[in-house]
């Protein structure tokens, strides 16, 4: 019991770990989430749940490189130079991951994304999608908090992915509302997907750019 206590406790103190805790719960998550797009992509032939797959898979493996990362740094007491191996890497994988959302955002505008749900299961993923852009709008509000890099990064990454799933919502509420053949939406879903994919390419390059800068202007 005590331990859980001291768990909660450094939890609500200390904002690296709280950081890291969330990242790892979310990398769980989200690992199970690309295994069952990548079963449904094989069993149904499916393109947007293969291309999805891709995605969420570099996702998975951008957050583990930067967890192991700094639990490597901690124990080397080496973090400067953890720091720059992995942001050089988290470079590569956040421009791939951009690249990877281009094929299930394009389905998306053409309303190719198979959606079977209800309404109300559609108003639930609603309610959830909007605690996760407003948690990680927060948290990317405050991750100046930290002076570790890599922990700002991760919380970087959070915003990147809840702007996807706002993508995917809105996605699936048009789907599951359209009357007719929704040709008039397709207008303001390619702006609205436009508009958010140019938004996480540009938080990628400036999270990295900041990054780099960061570090060789202590070297």
């Amino acid at each position: 019991m005590s331990r859980v206590k001291q768990f909660f406790d450094r939890w609500k103190t200390d904002y690296d770990f709280k950081t890291v805790t969330a990242a790892l719960g979310s990398l769980f998550v989200t690992a199970l989430f690309a295994l069952y797009n990548g079963f449904l992509g094989v069993y149904h032939a499916s393109l947007w749940h293969g291309s999805i797959c891709v995605y969420y898979l570099v996702l998975v493996g951008l957050r583990t490189m930067i967890i192991a990362a700094r639990k490597n740094a901690e124990r080397k007491a080496d973090l400067k130079r953890a720091q720059k191996k992995v942001y050089i890497a988290s470079a590569a994988l956040l421009l791939f991951l951009n690249l990877c959302l281009v094929v299930p955002v394009s389905l998306m505008v053409l309303r190719q994304k198979p959606v079977n749900m209800s309404l109300i299961p559609a108003i639930a993923m609603a309610a959830y999608t909007t605690y996760k852009v407003v948690m990680a709008s927060v948290n990317l509000k405050r991750r100046k908090r930290s002076s570790n890099r890599l922990v700002r990064l991760l919380r970087t990454i959070s915003f990147i992915d809840a702007l996807v799933s706002v993508l995917s919502l809105q996605n699936t509420l048009i789907m599951v509302n359209m009357k007719d053949d929704g040709s008039e939406m397709l207008t303001l879903t390619a702006i609205t997907s436009a508009a958010i994919m140019l938004t996480v390419l540009v938080l990628s390059v400036v999270a990295m750019i900041k990054g780099v800068a960061g570090l060789k202007s202590k070297e």
